[in-house]
């Protein structure tokens, strides 16, 4: 799979991409990450990419010729790649969409900026919008990182078995179990006796019925239920 982020700020995402499984995972040649900065395809002496808004009103907004001819050079011909912008007014990601992502081939990550882009990039040149959460971020960037990692996770051979993909939180719209390792007394908190019995029928009835518990508690309402735009910046 290969992955291409457009960005006004290619640093911020060069060190994640090099480490932990992600890093691994691009060294082994299981995904192809690559991160291209949005004035390179700018024209003029200044590279402009941001320019007030038509109407008034304040911050700065991206341009839509720039973001245009980034995404031609990495599709040329009309070369197969789902466009995504990273922006408040999409779907919420998750891990059915981490899932829905991971079956594609490719996908062009556009990070906004500002006070978000021209309205014609959404309607002509994203084939969707994702947003990461209910919070505000300063750009793009941080919610492409979000996509990129829970992506890469589920390519073959990223994780080092690929029971760990199946067991995670929300593979199952659950969060995943308790999990303890030694001392099996820290602090005279002691390990649940279930997990030392090495009764593995009786082990696995308490991971799942702790992880609905967890699940319940912290969720006030069914998992992916709808909630509000979100605003990235």
């Amino acid at each position: 799979m290969r992955i291409d982020i457009v960005t006004l700020f290619p640093a911020m995402l060069e060190v994640p991409l090099t480490q932990s499984i992600l890093g691994r995972a691009r060294t082994r040649g299981l995904v192809d990450v690559r991160v291209h900065d949005l004035r390179e395809h700018a024209t003029g002496r200044h590279r402009v990419t941001d320019e007030p808004p038509f109407g008034g009103g304040g911050g700065m907004i991206l341009t839509p010729e720039p973001l245009a001819a980034a995404v031609d050079a990495l599709r040329p011909d009309g070369a197969e790649a789902r466009v995504i912008l990273l922006a408040p007014g999409g779907r919420r990601f998750s891990q059915e969409v981490a899932r829905e992502l991971a079956g594609r081939p490719r996908l062009i990550l556009l990070c906004g900026r500002y006070e978000g882009v021209d309205e014609r990039v959404r309607e002509h040149l994203a084939d969707e919008e994702l947003s990461v959460g209910d919070f505000v971020l300063s750009g793009g960037e941080i919610a492409a990182m979000v996509v990129v990692d829970a992506v890469a996770r589920l390519m073959p051979g990223t994780l080092g078995s690929p029971e760990s993909a199946q067991r995670e939180s929300f593979t199952n719209e659950i969060f995943d179990h308790p999990s303890y390792t030694r001392p099996a007394e820290w602090r005279g908190m002691k390990v649940p006796e279930v997990l030392l019995s090495g009764h593995h029928a009786e082990i696995e009835r308490w991971r799942r019925a702790r992880a609905a518990e967890k699940t319940i508690k912290t969720r006030s309402g069914p998992v992916g239920a709808a909630r509000s735009v979100p605003k990235e910046r």
